[in-house]
């Protein structure tokens, strides 16, 4: 019987942070403003275009902002490491028999670059999905299981009456995913396998 592990991408399976924090300092100097850039790159998680409003960039800006965000980000992909446990929490599901589903809020484009950089076999990428807008996916791909680092992954998978597997790898700590909706919290994802086979 074929079973669905979803994972987030962003502070899951990968650390975008510093790539996002360079990408963004480009986007405040080509066009003057004063972004929060850090700050955004810490809170990982939300759609881009929030993100932005959050640091700072003026309304009107950010469909530009965003259009010249996706343009630069290519040459910041070889850049981007995966997760500490993320190659192992990847094969533990493919030794068990299951497929690996990526639902994420990132640009389906961009989150397809990092997959074939980092060379991973997945076999469903869906992008430009957050918080209760991931339960859609996770029900179309079958998903018995979501793994994310945020509260709107949590909310996620609630909404999509799956398993939600919390990691204190992003921008909200155990409590705020237990609360949020985990089922269960890791420190980070070198404990997924453990985990599983007790599962």
């Amino acid at each position: 019987m074929t079973w669905t592990v979803g994972f987030d991408f962003d502070m899951t399976l990968i650390d975008s942070r510093p790539g996002v924090r360079k990408v963004v300092e480009q986007l405040a100097t080509e066009f003057g403003l004063p972004l929060r850039c850090a700050e955004l790159a810490d809170r990982l998680g939300p759609p881009l275009a929030m993100l932005l409003s959050d640091a700072g960039a003026p309304e009107e800006l950010i469909p530009a902002l965003v259009t010249r965000y996706r343009q630069i980000y290519p040459s910041i992909v070889p850049y981007i490491p995966a997760m500490p446990g993320a190659d192992a929490a990847l094969a533990a599901v493919r030794a068990s028999g299951g497929r690996v589903l990526i639902v994420t809020g990132k640009y389906e484009p961009l989150a397809r670059l990092h997959v074939a950089e980092l060379g991973w076999r997945i076999d469903e990428i869906v992008g430009g999905l957050w918080s209760d807008g991931k339960a859609a996916a996770l029900r179309e791909h079958a998903a018995d299981l979501f793994v994310g680092d945020h509260e709107g992954d949590m909310r996620g998978a609630r909404a999509a009456g799956v398993y939600a597997l919390g990691v204190t790898t992003g921008p909200c700590d155990a409590d705020q995913l237990h609360t949020a909706g985990a089922d269960f919290v890791l420190g980070e994802l070198t404990e997924f396998p453990d985990w599983l086979a007790t599962r």
